[in-house]
Parts: C-alpha cells; structure tokens; sequence
C-alpha cells in the first residue's frame, strides 16, 4: 500500500511539474501550487498557545520557525500535499482563533540536486562498490603511498586530495589538504550541515562522525534523517556529500574526508515532491549555535532558463545565520553554484549569488571545467568535481548508501562538500573566525594552479586591487594548506558597512546590437556612517526586460577598470513578459578595490538561436557597495607566498586613502 501510494505521489508530481514554468524569483505554474503546510503568527501565548490552535482546528503542531515565539509551522494531514487549488476553508478556520494574526499557505516550488546525473547505459547497482570487494579497482592503477598517507583503501582515488595524475589527472593539482594534517588542523570540533535527501549515518566511514543532537528530518518531522530507499539509489546524495567532508580515517573503509576529525549533521529536506519557504528557513536556520557550516548541493532547476532564489522567510533564515549564529561570529553558508553548464548563469540563482553564501564551482583533475559548470561573477572559488578520463574512477570517491564507496560522485555538488570540510579545517586552526573572514581568506588564499578554460572565453585577469581572478574560476581553487596557515594568525576584520551608490530609474530602449550604456559617479558614501573604500561584495539591483530573456547580456565596470560579465547570455531562456525586477546580480570580482569614480553598466541584447531582432526595455539600476571603511588587511600577517599579495593590496588600499 504504501508503495502504491508513493508511485502516485511521483506520478502527481510528474504532472504538476509539466504544468510548471519559470518566471522571475519565482519557480510557478498556470496555477500555483499548493502545499498542506501553513505559517501561522499569533499574538500571544508563544508554544503552548499555537499548540491548542493546531489542535482545536484540526491542524498539526511542526515547530516554531526560525526559534520564534509567535510564528510557526502546521501541517494539515487532510490535505493534499500539493494542489491547485487555496484551502480557503481551513485558512479561515486558523484566522478565526483570536490569538491568529496571520495564516498563510505554503506554495511549493521546485528544488533540485546537483549532480545526480546517472551515466547513460551504466546501471546504477554497477557502480556500487562494497567495503569488501574493492580489490579488482584498486588493481587498475598502482601508485606508491607513502606512509604518511591515509591508509583507507580508497585514498589512492581520491585524487582532488593528492594529484600524483592518477586517473588522466595534472600532478600537484588538487586542494593542498595534507599541508593542513601536517599542522594538526583535522576538522576537530567543527559541525558541517548537510541540507539534502538524509545521511546513512550507519555508515561505518560515517557513524563516529556523525552529530546526531544536530539533525533534523523535516520532510518527516522527526529526529532520524535516514534516507528514504529508493530503487536508483536516488537518495544517496546527502550520503556521498557527508562522505566528503568526513569519512573517518585509517579505518579500512572507503576513503577520507577532507576533514576528517569533524562532525556532520544530516538536515533531510530534499525528498519531497515541492520545498516550501518554511521547510527552507527551518533547515537553514536549525541549531545555529551547535551547526557551523551549513552545505548546499541543490538549487533552482538548472535548465537554463530558471530565474529563481530564496524566499523571505529563507532570507531571513540566512541573514539571521550569518549575524547571529556561531554565538555571533555567523554561520558559513557553502552553496554549489550550478549544474547547467555553459547555456546557464549562476548569477540567476538567487541562493549561490547571495552575498551571505559562498558560491563553489568546481574544476576537473587536469584543471579545465566541466561541461556542466555554469559561470557567474557571484563565484568566489573553486574546488573539484570529476575528471574527463573515461576510466570509472575519475569521480569523486565516497562513502555512498548502505556501507558501500563510490567512485563516480560528481557535478558542483562534489565541490561544495569540499569546501564545506576545507572550512571546517579553517575554523578548527581558528574558532574565531565570523562568515566574513571565510569569504576573505577564499579570495587571498585560492590558486590559480593550472585552471583553464579549454573553450578560451574566460581568461584569468588582475583587478584594481591585483587580485586575479576567473569569470569561471572565481579567485581559483582551494587551498586547504594556505588557508589554515592565514586563519591561525588572521586578525578581526575592520566593520562592514553598506553604501548606495547611487540609481538611474528611466525608461530606455535597446536592441540586437544596440546596447545601451549607464554611469554613476559615486563618492561611496563618503563622510557618511556607511562610507565605503575598500569593497567586498557588490550588487546591481536591475530591473529590465526583453523579447527573449536569454539574450540580454550586461557587463559592469568599476572605476579601477575591473569588468564582470554579471549576466552571460542563456540561449533557452525564452522568457519575454517579465524579465528581471531588481533583480541584485552581484560581483565578487571587484574584492578589495576602492569604489571611489565612476561605474558603468553596459546592457545589451546579443543576436540568439534564430538571429531575430530582440527588443528589451530598461527600467532601473542601483548599485549598493558592501565593504569597509578602513583597510581591512593592513594588520594581517602572510607567509611568503602570500605577503607579494597582501603588499600589492595595502599599497593600493595607501593610495586610496591618500586620495
């Protein structure tokens, strides 16, 4: 029966997804859908108030949302987890209790996993690999381990953390982690959430690693996130990231994580036929205090014409984590930046381009990217997903359902875990380091290794402040080693402050090959509390509109000659009613710069698929810069490597407050 049940549950969803098309911040359908979940405010009475309120009208008590003593979750079990049609009935029914401020319905929305993508013509009970019949792969290459190595007999595969070119792969091209076990930085105390479809926690590379008191299952309610059997194994995502960041070491089981000392919680949230705003800001919220990290490998579908992002109780949820969790230092949040390849642009996914998250992209073991890796300005580094050898274990190897390893994990949703564990290993070299000190030691610490773009579109260039960086790439991959060895010494960052720059809202034409050009001179808010002069994040709220959505290109230009591509072309987005509605396309490419002069803002459309002639229309621009007012590097201390760096910039950073 239950069965039964949930092939009709799959078939539903089916439908109502092909009903489903994408507009602005918004993954919606003919008619929206709605799920059996509502959010409920009341005026009084905190918990046990809202309690007898679900009870006397037939609702289910979940949980308070994001720790709040008047706003929580319901469900009613009577009604259809998706819909068409609003439950207007038991709306009212909620509002009509005195203590009810508010009832809303939750729509239910489109969420998708990166990187599950089943090789074709390759069964997927042939790529499991049991803990005790590796002996035929581990015979297809023999390397020399040295004894210092992990002895887990996967490790040898494991070549994004030691490249000897295993597997087609470029020698030293990997994420430096061993340099970070040499100095004793193994993940210790650290706690990384993984927001997915559940964790076999009874893993035996998991189950000493894994935090229970920190998870949660909200698509059940319960404290067991275990991962719901499925024939494809199609829940073994959340499994195969947790492996990642912590598969135990030494132990003769699969291989290691990157952090491999640290703790993972097992947040299920993905399986489930529509993500609603409360289940998102739940996860995202749930035990600030106790999580560290929180890592994402899913996102809006990536098929390239998806404009979508965080609603606002997941804002919320996110702005509350970065300010307030961690005791106030702020939750990490990583964020896998997309699966949709060249045909998509991450800036259009709302939760990798957010400045409070850290958007990976991920790169192959001989340095180029993957066909299926989008690009953005939002991406601020990169790790490693698989390798363009042929040979089955050029994947990512890790712990995968039911103690078996994998070899074949892929896509950003490898890359995220990655960086997840290499932050663990930063925060264990140094508990006091805030969200903010991550995203600055991601810039200063990353490679440029041998990364390349094989298509030749995207080069590596220096910005204003001698920062390089890669519209692909970000500011390069991960150094695990470099890294620690920053965050033991680093020093607290000066304030952040957030000035606007300064707006154009006008009507303006433009056509195929007729692009229009904007400027704001900008003093960055000088004199004022929100003063600016050494950015971080930037962000250009656009609203603007076209005949065809996907060929709308803009590029942005800082007064220090830096120019991002904030939004690349996408040939399937045919979208022409709504476009973008402030949209905050943001930049990370302009770190460190100083604001102070003009930026320009070039829109344009670009001749698509059929070379017809597109006209779009343009409403507003404001640009918002998010920096600080003082240097934020003049008191840091950098080894070797780094101090060449760190002296371009606080030369730079001199001059400007000269100026």
């Amino acid at each position: 029966m239950v069965e039964i049940e949930s092939w009709i549950s799959r078939a539903y969803c089916i439908v109502l997804s092909l009903a489903c098309f994408s507009i602005f911040s918004l993954t919606s359908c003919d008619q929206e859908i709605l799920t059996n979940s509502w959010l409920v405010e009341i005026t009084e009475g905190g918990e046990n108030a809202a309690r007898d309120i679900a009870k006397r009208s037939g609702f289910t008590y979940v949980s308070p949302v994001l720790g709040s003593d008047t706003e929580f979750h319901f469900l009613h079990n009577a009604v259809p987890k998706s819909r068409f049609r609003r439950s207007i009935l038991h709306t009212r029914k909620l509002k009509s209790h005195p203590f009810v401020k508010r009832a809303v319905q939750q729509t239910g929305f489109l969420r998708s996993k990166r990187g599950y993508k089943p090789l074709k013509g390759v069964l997927l009970s042939d790529l499991k690999l049991t803990n005790t019949g590796l002996d035929q792969l581990l015979n297809d290459e023999k390397d020399i381990v040295v004894s210092k190595d992990p002895t887990d007999p996967l490790f040898d595969k494991e070549w994004f953390l030691k490249n000897r070119g295993q597997s087609g792969g470029i020698a030293g091209l990997d994420l430096n982690v061993e340099a970070a076990w040499e100095m004793g930085f193994t993940g210790k105390g650290v706690t990384t959430a993984i927001m997915d479809d559940g964790i076999d926690y009874l893993h035996e590379d998991l189950k000493y690693n894994y935090n229970a008191e920190a998870s949660y299952d909200f698509s059940s309610n319960d404290h067991f996130p275990y991962p719901r059997y499925t024939d494809t194994w199609f829940n073994s995502h959340g499994t195969r990231c947790a492996g990642e960041i912590a598969a135990a070491r030494d132990n003769d089981v699969c291989g290691v994580g990157v952090a491999y000392d640290s703790k993972v919680a097992g947040l299920r949230m993905l399986d489930q036929p529509f993500m609603t705003d409360l289940i998102e800001a739940n996860a995202m919220g749930h035990m600030p205090n106790k999580i560290d990290i929180y890592s994402a490998s899913w996102g809006p579908t990536d098929d390239g014409k998806t404009v979508d992002g965080p609603r606002n109780l997941t804002m919320r949820a996110i702005v509350k984590g970065v300010n307030e969790g961690r005791n106030g230092k702020g939750n990490i949040y990583v964020w896998a930046s997309g699966d949709g390849g060249q045909e998509d642009d991450c800036n259009c996914d709302g939760y990798a381009a957010s400045m409070w998250t850290i958007s990976i992209n991920s790169a192959t073991n001989d340095g180029q990217t993957a066909g299926y890796d989008e690009s953005c300005s939002s991406t601020i580094a990169s790790t490693f997903s698989n390798g363009k050898s042929t040979l089955r274990d050029a994947g990512v190897a890790t712990t995968d359902l039911y103690n078996n390893c994998t070899t074949t994990h892929s896509g950003t949703s490898a890359a995220a875990p990655e960086a997840a564990g290499i932050y663990a290993l930063a925060i264990h070299a140094n508990g006091n380091l805030t969200w903010r000190d991550m995203q600055h030691l991601t810039v200063l610490t990353s490679k440029r290794n041998r990364l390349f773009d094989p298509y030749l579109k995207h080069f590596w260039q220096f910005n204003g402040a001698g920062l390089e960086f890669n519209h692909l790439f970000g500011y390069g991959v991960l150094d695990a080693g470099a890294m620690v060895k920053m965050a033991h010494t680093w020093k607290p960052l000066p304030e952040r402050f957030h000035c606007t720059a300064g707006s154009h809202v006008k009507k303006l034409k433009f056509g195929t090959n007729e692009p229009i050009t904007l400027t704001i001179d900008t003093d960055a808010c000088k004199g004022t509390e929100n003063e600016v002069n050494f950015l971080e994040h930037l962000q250009a709220f656009v609203t603007v509109k076209s005949s065809y959505r996907g060929n709308i290109v803009m590029h942005l230009s800082s007064p220090m000659n830096t120019t991002s591509m904030i939004l690349s072309q996408r040939p399937n987005d045919d979208e022409h009613k709504n476009g973008f509605t402030r949209w905050p396309f943001m930049t990370t490419h302009t770190w460190a710069e100083a604001p102070r002069g003009t930026w320009t803002l070039r829109i344009e459309n670009v001749p698509g698929k059929n070379n017809a002639y597109d006209e779009g229309e343009f409403r507003e621009w404001t640009l918002v810069l998010h920096g600080t007012r003082d240097p934020p590097y003049h008191h840091q201390d950098a080894d070797e490597e780094n101090q060449n760096k760190l002296f371009k910039i606080k030369r730079m950073h001199e001059m400007a407050m000269e100026n």
